[in-house]
């Protein structure tokens, strides 16, 4: 499983020019299944993204989480994390996973944020795009801060 995490200012996600998900300051994390990930990788995903400190601190150091410091979260899911370029310049996409499996474990890596959001009482929200849909993702990256998170199976 791979995030693409960027922190904005403040993002969006339409579906035929009618916007389905939307968040002010926060994350953007583009969400890419593979044939062999489990619920367990999600939970591991769902629990970096919330406290992944990428936020500054009141001396200005990345030293906080969207946990500390409330906002949103904009999870899409987004197949093509999993493109392969080492053959051309025509990406495959054999290594992504068909919706039959990436969507009860996107729907699972929703959940468990959802979750833990509501156990811990974070001020922080969650908003997604529509699974298999053409999207258009509108983001303000701030900083810009990007980072790449992967889990494979067998950690």
């Amino acid at each position: 499983m791979r995030a693409l995490i960027q922190r904005v200012t403040s993002a969006h996600v339409s579906v035929d020019e009618t916007t389905v998900g939307s968040i002010g300051t926060g994350l953007v994390a583009l969400i890419g299944i593979t044939h062999t990930d489990t619920v367990e990788q999600c939970r591991w995903i769902a629990e970096k993204i919330l406290s992944l400190r990428v936020f500054p601190d009141a001396e200005g150091k990345m030293n906080r989480s969207i946990s500390d410091v409330g906002g949103g979260v904009l999870l899409v899911s987004q197949f093509t994390l999993y493109g392969d370029l080492s053959k051309g310049t025509r990406p495959s996409f054999i290594r992504a996973a068909g919706g039959d499996v990436a969507r009860p474990l996107f729907d699972a890596l929703v959940k468990t944020m959802q979750d833990r959001i509501i156990q811990e009482k974070t001020p922080v929200t969650i908003a997604t795009g529509v699974f298999g849909a053409m999207m258009q993702v509108h983001l303000v990256n701030d900083g810009p801060v990007t980072v790449m998170l992967e889990r494979d199976n067998d950690r």
